[in-house]
């Protein structure tokens, strides 16, 4: 993505809505061909961010640039974006043809120009054979593929999408994330996309922004985020199961959790600390520094799901995942653990910044 030149960049964007902050001093850069996610919480300025960029909302302060220009005057239907809404807004009145068809009529195209992009886009969407349907007879995985051509038919050079999966079930979520990224990936074009769903934009992203209360938290590639979290909130935002609380405290460079030294922590100091494990960051140990009350083991097949307490934990109950050729002596009552140091966060207790060790 480097080598991409930028097409959006928001320079200090900030907003409020009835003197509540909504986005405070936002600054992104988006590149050429990239399917980037905003995610974050409800009420994080995802959508926000999405309006600005769409032209639907104009910043109290900062910069939208398009490709290398201020845009923030440009009205929404002179801006070389499309957008997709949860609620698809087809026309009930039109067939799929005619739907597809809407913005091009708009733009004054040709018969034979229109003909030949709806096919075009009937054949991007796997709906060919559609064209005289009349949407409210279609599924809602369907009516969404039509609202995904319409918005493409008229050749965006941005496409944002605001939860546009939200109503649909969770199979038909999954299926359509894969063609969603299909799609951006045959295209090349530009996908801005909006959810609260860390899975989902973990598996279709080539760039995640996590978000919170109107600022950018984290920016980068979904597993360089996961692996290697700026704050206590991103690393708990993302991962499933979600990633192991510790309150505990650094002495010496070594990390306490209640009296027991868990880990190597060289360089960082003294002090009152949340130490976080993710799920996979578990090493099962006879021997292990860190012990906790077995509760139960849960069989996944490939995998084996360790739950347990420890009176340090902020979250209600520890989820381990190890190999399922690890064998668990379900009889004891504590299991003990060894930490995968990469797999082990410190943050601060009061900043939630992280700590970095061992570097």
């Amino acid at each position: 993505m480097e080598n991409k030149a930028v097409i959006i960049d928001l320079k200090n964007i900030s907003i409020s809505f009835d003197d509540q902050p909504i986005l405070k001093d936002v600054s992104l850069e988006i590149h050429d061909g990239e399917f980037v996610t905003l995610l974050g919480p409800s009420g994080c300025g995802k959508t926000t961010t999405l309006r600005i960029i769409a032209g639907f909302l104009s910043p109290d302060s900062g910069d939208v640039i398009f490709e290398g220009k201020k845009i923030n005057g440009v009205p929404a239907h002179k801006r070389q974006v499309n957008t997709i809404f949860q609620r698809y807004a087809l026309f009930p009145n039109l067939n799929v043809a005619d739907n597809i068809a809407f913005g091009l009529k708009l733009q004054k195209k040709s018969k034979s120009e229109i003909k030949k992009i709806v096919e075009e886009m009937l054949s991007l969407v796997n709906l060919k054979g559609f064209e005289k349907r009349n949407v409210s007879s279609l599924s809602g995985g369907q009516q969404q593929r039509v609202a995904i051509a319409r918005a493409l038919a008229v050749k965006p050079r941005v496409l944002l999408l605001d939860e546009p999966l939200g109503a649909l079930d969770l199979k038909l979520r999954k299926d359509m994330q894969s063609e969603l990224k299909a799609i951006q990936q045959r295209l090349g074009i530009t996908f801005i996309y909006v959810t609260h769903d860390q899975e989902e934009a973990m598996s279709i992203s080539d760039m995640i922004v996590v978000m919170k209360k109107g600022v950018v938290q984290q920016v980068g590639e979904p597993q360089k985020v996961y692996d290697d979290p700026v704050n206590l909130f991103v690393a708990k935002f993302l991962g499933t199961p979600p990633i192991n609380v510790f309150t505990g405290r650094v002495e010496g460079e070594k990390l306490m959790i209640g009296d027991e030294a868990v880990l190597d922590v060289k360089g960082a100091p003294d002090g009152e600390v949340y130490a976080a494990v993710r799920p996979e960051g578990f090493i099962l140990d006879e021997n292990g520094p860190l012990t906790c009350k077995l509760s139960g083991v849960e069989v996944m097949g490939r995998d084996v799901s360790i739950v347990s307490r420890h009176k340090a934990s902020v979250n209600p109950i520890i989820r381990a995942i190890i190999g399922s050729d690890n064998k668990v002596d379900t009889a004891s009552a504590t299991v003990r653990f060894s930490l995968k140091p990469h797999k082990t966060f410190i943050f601060g207790k009061d900043s939630e910044e992280r700590i970095r060790f061992g570097e």
